[in-house]
């Protein structure tokens, strides 16, 4: 008798509690969209220097991001890049020119690497400029080659090298990865799917 009253009452505190977490689920899922299309939107035109609006150009479920002038004319693109990273899923928006040889700048969407090491790819307190990692890829010319990451020595930004973060190697190899990945298979995609 003791455990049928205890089965009851564990399964009715699941029901409760489940659909407890469903509603909240309902009523959160919306909000947290909205929240991640507003940084998109921000990202877009941090990235995409000069631009009046933006035009949204989807490829194969790829979606470019295509900046336009005041004139409505297209001068650069953005699109997403991502994988992973030491230990988190990193995101990361990469404006272009419009042959995508050319990096304009990069915004870091997502991430949530180590606290202290691999979290100075978007914000680097021992550092007079915190987003000087990111800052790093902004002007680099990629025609025929990747970006390339230096340790223990200073970049050569003309031959596509960034400085990687001591003591973070794995999260600025894989923020590199990710990049030259993205580059690659939009380039291709872009390019064709005009």
């Amino acid at each position: 008798m003791k455990s049928a009253k205890l089965i009851i009452v564990l399964t009715v505190t699941t029901l409760i509690s489940g659909l407890g977490l469903s509603l909240l689920n309902s009523w959160a899922q919306p909000q947290i969209e909205a929240y991640r299309q507003k940084v998109l939107e921000q990202a877009i035109y941090e990235v995409l220097p000069g631009i009046e609006k933006y035009k949204t150009k989807t490829i194969q479920d790829t979606d470019f991001y295509e900046g336009l002038d005041s004139s409505g004319e297209k001068v650069n693109v953005a699109f997403k890049a991502i994988g992973n990273g030491f230990q988190s899923e990193i995101r990361v928006l990469v404006g272009m020119d419009t042959s995508l040889t050319k990096i304009l700048g990069v915004n870091l969407l997502q991430q949530a690497e180590t606290p202290g090491l691999g979290t100075k790819i978007s914000d680097d307190p021992t550092r007079d400029n915190p987003n000087w990692f990111m800052e790093q890829f902004e002007g680099i010319k990629l025609a025929n080659r990747d970006i390339d990451y230096v340790k223990n020595t200073k970049p050569d930004p003309t031959s596509g090298e960034i400085q990687a973060i001591t003591g973070a190697t794995i999260s600025s190899e894989s923020v590199v990865d990710i990049i030259n990945k993205a580059i690659e298979k939009n380039r291709k995609l872009y390019k064709n799917g005009k």
